[in-house]
């Protein structure tokens, strides 16, 4: 072959095509339009959908294997977990029942006590469940409604907590509702106990102290206070039964230029979010007290000795019918026998005529012999 007739050209395979510059700059172009269009008028979505719905078995498939390797794992380690809190369940009943042993003792020789001293007995105070509809409008008071009211018994002053500790107070009552101030409002006092020390006091609602608190005032800057001390329902208002957990102490400030110290306190129960509540029976209110229950000592005592009581006198009034028959035919004849036989001798021994004695000699015998024929028993 001549070289004249050699091709100088660069075979079909090592052909590029466009220029990278012009590839960049195409792509480019479209990558932006696509992403305005589907910005606008979402072109792209419906051809989302459908590479979304034929990829979904193979998404399926895929996610299989990784699904199971966690599961089994999830698995042990709630079998592990179920096992460990069984045991910790059985150690907290155990233990629960030895305290209910305890408690049950206690209370028994509680009531003898009480019934040996004669002191006044705690009463069980009864209680209605309420759910909270909102929140009061008053933005210058934390109150909240119920929907509990008068048809349902509600009075006012009624002491509403929750499970942790008192809520509030019953101020309004409507028919259907009630108004319900709580502990943090500052036209609310309640007075409480330290547990600790024993030391009583009055807890003032204070919204300003640590956003929705309590404070303790008028106690001295000396007083026995401490952090974290429990301040419960102390029982002497006639309002609040004694013992209810109302808050915790938080801070105490004790400044040299005062002689009270300023005592913050965090109430126990949900003030901001209490769904379900409880409503009290004033202690005061002797109408709403319940009966004694059947399974307390003291009461079960005092029954026994009332029906005990009651027997003795109906056996008393028994024996009294009984021998009041029988005493009065004795009585009665053993009475008038010497009053028609002592005075006859006396007449019968004076002098009289002869024809009287005869005329009144057949009297004593007549009424000697008529008085035991017609009264004998």
């Amino acid at each position: 072959m001549p070289l004249g007739t050699l091709d100088r050209t660069a075979p079909p395979l090592f052909n590029q095509g466009p220029s990278a510059l012009s590839k960049l700059i195409l792509f480019s172009a479209l990558a932006i339009f696509l992403m305005v269009a589907d910005a606008r008028f979402h072109l792209v979505q419906p051809i989302r959908s459908v590479v979304g719905t034929v990829l979904y078995p193979v998404q399926w498939l895929a996610l299989k294997p990784v699904q199971m390797v966690l599961g089994g794992s999830k698995y042990f380690d709630d079998l592990q977990t179920a096992q460990r809190r069984e045991e910790e369940a059985r150690k907290a009943l155990a233990s629960q029942a030895e305290r209910a042993s305890q408690a049950d003792a206690m209370a028994q020789d509680n009531a003898r006590l009480r019934a040996l001293l004669e002191l006044r007995q705690t009463t069980l105070t009864p209680g209605r469940a309420a759910e909270v509809l909102y929140d009061a409008a008053d933005p210058y008071s934390r109150k909240i409604i119920i929907d509990q009211g008068q048809t349902q018994g509600i009075v006012p002053g009624s002491p509403v907590i929750d499970a942790d500790g008192v809520l509030g107070q019953v101020t309004l009552v409507n028919a259907f509702t009630s108004e319900v101030t709580l502990v943090i409002d500052r036209d609310l006092s309640i007075p409480v106990q330290n547990t600790r020390t024993g030391a009583r006091s009055v807890a003032f609602g204070d919204a300003t102290a640590h956003g929705a608190g309590m404070e303790l005032r008028f106690m001295g800057a000396n007083a026995d206070l401490r952090e974290g001390d429990l301040l419960a329902t102390s029982g002497v208002d006639g309002v609040y039964p004694a013992g209810v957990p109302v808050a915790r102490i938080d801070r105490i400030e004790r400044r040299a230029d005062s002689a009270f110290a300023r005592i913050y306190c965090m109430p126990l129960a949900t003030v901001s979010g209490a769904r379900y509540v409880l409503v009290l029976a004033p202690v005061g209110q002797q109408a709403l007290r319940p009966a004694p229950l059947s399974g307390d000592p003291l009461a079960v005592s005092k029954k026994k000795e009332k029906d005990k009581e009651k027997s003795d006198k109906a056996k008393g009034k028994g024996k009294g019918k009984a021998e009041k028959p029988t005493d009065k035919p004795s009585d009665k004849p053993a009475d008038k026998a010497p009053e028609a036989a002592a005075p006859k001798p006396a007449t019968q021994a004076a002098p009289q005529k002869p024809g009287a004695q005869q005329q009144s000699a057949p009297k004593p015998g007549a009424a000697a012999a008529n008085k035991p024929e017609g009264r004998s028993p």
